[in-house]
Parts: structure tokens; sequence; C-alpha cells
């Protein structure tokens, strides 16, 4: 059995540009770790299956629903349920960890030229 590794988010984020691509930085069962950076808004979408925590790193997140919205800060974190329609938006760049089951795709229903498969970094 390997040895446990740490992973330096801030290193990991240093990698990549690109907005709204998540990258896998580990794996909790049957769930991915993921990083991601956003600015701008999404796509409004649902996940059938799959639950999703995003927590904010830096940045700011805003998080709307149809019936509302959330703004999350550094520390906070939001878990939106399967089914629950929502669209993470961001207006600076905004560094977020994500904890969601292996099987979630980003753009969940909606498909579409944003989804993006997460691969690890």
């Amino acid at each position: 059995m390997p040895m446990p590794q740490k992973v330096n988010l801030a290193d990991k984020l240093a990698l990549f540009s690109e907005r709204f691509q998540p990258r896998v930085v580990g794996e909790v069962n049957d769930s991915h770790v993921k990083i991601v950076k956003l600015q701008g808004e999404f796509v409004w979408h649902h996940h059938e299956r799959e639950d999703e925590m995003f927590l904010v790193l830096r940045g700011r997140l805003r998080m709307r629903f149809r019936d509302g919205e959330a703004v999350l800060e550094p520390g906070e974190l939001i878990v939106v349920p399967r089914g629950v329609e929502h669209c993470p938006s961001a207006e600076e760049e905004t560094h977020v960890m994500l904890v969601e089951p292996r099987t979630t795709v980003n753009t969940g229903s909606a498909g579409g030229e944003r989804t993006y498969e997460a691969k690890p970094i």
C-alpha cells in the first residue's frame, strides 16, 4: 500500500488557467476531490443522481438557484443536493474545491460545449 501524499492546492491551481474545467486532485471512496477556477457565469443545470459540495478557497462564489441564491466567501461551503437546479457564477477569478461522485459531469443535465471531463493533475 503506497504512503498517502499531501496535496498543495495552491501549487495545483497554479498549473492551469482554464475556467470551469475541474481537475482531480484526490479520491475519497467513490468520490473525486476536484479543484476548479471560475469566472463569469456557468450554465443552469442539475444532477440527477449526485450531490455536489463546493468549498471556496479564494474569491467569491455566487450560487444561483431558481428560488434564490447564496454568496460564498473563502472558507465557506455549500452542498447542492441532487436534482436542485443551480448556476455557479463569479465576478472575479474564484478558486473552488469540489467533492462529488466520480460519475458527476460538470454540466449535469445541460450538456453542451462547456462539458469537460475532469482530468487528474
